[in-house]
């Protein structure tokens, strides 16, 4: 079951992206601006829009980490934005001044990928933020880009419907026609194919294109074949160009947008149809899925952004070897799904997993939060949660009273009171971080390369955290 859950109306034109971070979405538009909200309500961040781009912004894409939005625009630049603060990190200006239709980060974060209108495809290095290899299609615009899941190859897709593999030193490995009147998007799902069939080694890879096709294909670069790119089945369903399509979080989901105005949702491993949305009334330009909850994105020409939500049956079937940790401060979000259906409080996983609780979050949750921020109605629900809590609180003062690895400086390995985030994404005491930049080291403590930025942002969050954990354990 897939539910619209909201509806975002923000931008003056036509949506052309949209994106997701573990706890943000961000959509680009033709009306020159990007937006960020935040996945607990959807409310638009304080200090979006952001604006820089001259003309349309064609794609935006998070890191891994989600701490830097990249956009890049028709103006021939890529942008790249700290999103806790919304500044500027860095303009990277395509070397030929060509409209940057792509952007994509590799999956360690070290190189950024964009391809442009004249056929050129541009890796930038990260950590200085300058142009690290360059290279060309011979025919037509690159206008879609996806690296595979362990980073080893990412893949471009032109106007003139060619798939050209690429390595990470940026050599053309092979190159196909795979779309007769040109590619619109690929995606890899995150999820190795381990099926009898194939080893580890091996993906599977989606592309579209205006022949109305969606088109699986299986990749692998291994020392001793080389690399292997291998059709396996073309999926049916619109009745008209695609122009957007992605996998789930999990791989079990390949979701497709279409000029019919149509949204179709696949099942990937047999390629039936499991949903067709139609809520738009303009061609569907975008669409994708959250990383860590099953939530969907789709953007359209009608300059609205949907949001669905999945059932989350999957979320319920403890597998063995899947059991949540002892410690409970130490669950992901995916344990504590787990513990709810223990509970027998499986009706209210996908709230939990909507406000990004995990260990942490759960153990800190009053009565108030959540009437306030989860919404929960029910007093008989809300009480029974609670009582819940109150039992895992007991275990969780029973088993460990150490200080949480998280909690410590990395440079001082002392409880943080003032932590802060710096560049490389890690956070620090401030005063420990401050002084440590001011002997003139403008290298990460944790990574030893060179900090992009000295800027350093104040992390509430692990603030509140520590807050919590010190109110609990020095009674």
């Amino acid at each position: 079951m897939v539910t619209l859950i909201h509806t975002l109306a923000d931008h003056g034109d036509d949506v052309n992206c949209c994106s997701f971070s573990s706890s943000l979405l961000a959509t680009c538009s033709l009306d020159k601006t990007l937006r960020l909200y935040s996945l607990n309500g959807f409310n638009e961040l304080p200090y979006s829009p952001l604006k820089y781009h001259t003309y349309a912004v064609h794609c935006c894409c998070f890191s891994p980490s989600g701490h830097i939005l990249a956009s890049c625009s028709t103006d021939g630049t890529t942008v790249l934005w700290n999103t806790q603060t919304g500044l500027i990190l860095a303009v990277l200006n395509q070397p030929s001044g060509s409209p940057v239709r792509v952007c994509r980060f590799s999956p360690d974060s070290t190189y950024l990928v964009s391809g442009a209108a004249d056929g050129t495809v541009v890796s930038w290095n990260m950590q200085t933020h300058k142009l690290f290899r360059c290279g060309s299609v011979k025919d037509g615009s690159l206008v879609a880009c996806a690296f595979s899941p362990n980073g080893s190859i990412f893949v471009t897709g032109s106007s003139c419907g060619d798939l050209t593999v690429w390595d990470d030193k940026m050599r053309c490995l092979y190159s196909e026609k795979a779309h007769d009147l040109g590619i619109t998007c690929c995606d890899f799902s995150s999820q190795p194919i381990s099926d009898g069939e194939h080893g580890p080694q091996f993906f599977r890879m989606a592309s579209c294109g205006q022949d109305c096709q969606i088109k699986l294909w299986v990749t692998s670069l291994t020392d001793f074949l080389g690399f292997e790119l291998k059709y396996k089945c073309t999926l049916s369903g619109h009745s008209a160009p695609v122009l957007s399509c992605a996998f789930s979080y999990d791989g079990q989901m390949l979701v497709s947008g279409s000029v019919d105005k149509s949204v179709i949702v696949y099942e990937s491993n047999t390629g039936s149809i499991l949903h067709t949305l139609t809520q738009h009334t303009r061609y569907v330009t975008t669409c994708a899925f959250a990383p860590n909850i099953l939530l969907l994105a789709t953007g359209s020409m009608d300059k609205t952004v949907n949001i669905w939500q999945f059932e989350l049956k999957s979320h319920c079937q403890v597998r063995p070897g899947n059991e949540p940790k002892q410690f409970i401060e130490d669950w992901s979000e995916e344990e504590v799904s787990l513990w709810l259906c223990a509970q027998g409080l499986k009706d209210l996983v996908s709230i939990f997993k909507m406000n990004n609780i995990d260990g942490k979050e759960l153990l800190s949750l009053t009565k108030e939060s959540l009437t306030d921020d989860l919404k929960i109605e029910s007093l008989g629900l809300r009480s029974k949660v609670l009582r819940k809590i109150e039992e895992l609180k007991v275990k969780a003062e029973s088993l460990s009273s150490g200080i949480p690895d998280e909690f410590l400086c990395p440079i001082t390995r002392e409880l943080m009171q003032d932590p802060v985030i710096a560049s490389d994404g890690y956070s620090y005491e401030k005063e420990a971080i401050e002084n440590w930049i001011s002997k003139k080291k403008r290298t990460s403590p944790m990574t030893n390369l060179v900090l992009p930025s000295l800027i350093l942002t104040p992390n509430r969050t692990l603030k509140m955290a520590i807050d919590r954990w010190l109110e609990t354990h020095q009674k």
